[in-house]
C-alpha cells in the first residue's frame, strides 16, 4: 500500500459518502453508505463520456450495474453498442444486451431490466470489450480509484485480462460528481487505474497507467474465494492444468 497518503481507503469511503448525504448530492437509494454512490448530475456525467472518442468508437461497453451508471447503459444501448453488465459477484456471467434485441433500452438499463432483457453468456462467450466503464467511491486526477470495498471490479478485470477479452489498451472509465474527485487514495497492485473521468461538468483524462496482467493470487483470501463462485471455479481449473 502507497504510504504517501494520510488516509486509508475506508477513511477516503467514509468521507465521501458523508460528504455526499450532508451536502445533499446523493440520489436514489440513499443512504449511499456502503454502495457506489448514486449522486445529483450523474445524467450528465454520463452524457460527458458518451462524447468522448473512447465511448464513440466503442462497439461493446462493459458497465457496471450500479444506479449512478445507468444513463451510461442507456446512452450505450441508443447509440446501438453492446452492453456487458457483470452478474453480482462474480458468478461468472454476464447479461449481454443487444440493442436490436431490446423494444425498452430504458427499462433495459436498469439493474433488474439488465437480468429482463440481458442474454446470460459464460466469460468465454462474451466479445471482446472495447470499453470499461466501473462506478467509484471516490477518484484521484492521477486515475487512482475506490469502490465500495468489495474488490470485485479489480477481480473482474484481472479474469477478463487473464481470458484475453481487455488488454493494457483497453480503456477503463468511471463518472463521479466532482466532489468524489480527491487529493489521494491509497494504491495495491491489483488496483485498476481509470483512464477518463467524467463529472457533470467536464472530462478528465489521466495519465495512462500500465494496468494489472493477471490475477495476484497472494492477495487473495480463502473468504473471498469461497464467497466468489467464479473465482473459485477459475483456481480450482487453474489447480487442475499443473496437476
Amino acid at each position: 500500500m502507497s504510504s504517501e497518503c494520510g488516509e486509508s481507503k475506508d477513511d477516503v469511503r467514509k468521507r465521501i459518502w458523508d460528504l455526499l448525504e450532508s451536502r445533499n448530492i446523493a440520489d436514489f437509494p440513499r443512504p449511499v453508505h456502503g454502495r457506489i454512490p448514486n449522486f445529483k448530475g450523474s445524467v450528465r456525467a454520463a452524457e460527458n463520456l458518451a462524447k468522448t472518442e473512447e465511448f464513440r468508437r466503442a462497439k461493446v461497453i462493459k458497465v457496471n450495474p450500479d444506479s449512478p451508471q445507468r444513463h451510461v447503459r442507456y446512452l450505450a444501448l441508443k447509440e446501438g453498442k453492446v452492453v456487458l453488465v457483470p452478474t453480482p459477484r462474480l458468478r461468472g456471467q454476464f447479461h449481454l444486451l443487444d440493442p436490436k434485441e431490446i423494444d425498452d433500452l430504458g427499462e433495459a438499463s436498469t439493474i433488474a431490466g439488465a437480468s429482463k432483457y440481458g442474454r446470460l453468456v459464460d466469460l468465454e462467450e462474451i466479445p471482446k470489450i472495447d470499453l470499461v466503464v466501473v462506478g467509484s467511491v471516490a477518484v484521484t486526477l492521477r486515475g487512482d480509484r475506490v469502490g465500495k470495498g468489495e474488490g470485485y471490479s479489480e477481480l473482474e478485470w484481472a479474469i477478463l485480462r487473464e481470458v484475453g477479452k481487455v488488454s493494457d489498451e483497453t480503456p477503463v472509465a468511471t463518472t463521479v460528481h466532482e466532489v468524489q474527485i480527491v487529493d489521494c487514495i491509497p494504491v495495491m497492485p491489483y488496483d485498476v487505474p481509470v483512464d477518463v473521468i467524467a463529472t457533470d461538468r467536464r472530462i478528465i483524462r489521466t495519465e495512462r497507467r500500465e494496468k494489472p496482467t493477471s490475477l495476484i493470487l497472494e492477495y487473495l483470501t480463502k473468504e473471498k474465494v469461497e464467497r466468489t463462485p467464479y473465482l473459485k471455479l477459475y483456481l480450482e481449473k487453474l489447480r487442475n492444468r499443473f496437476l
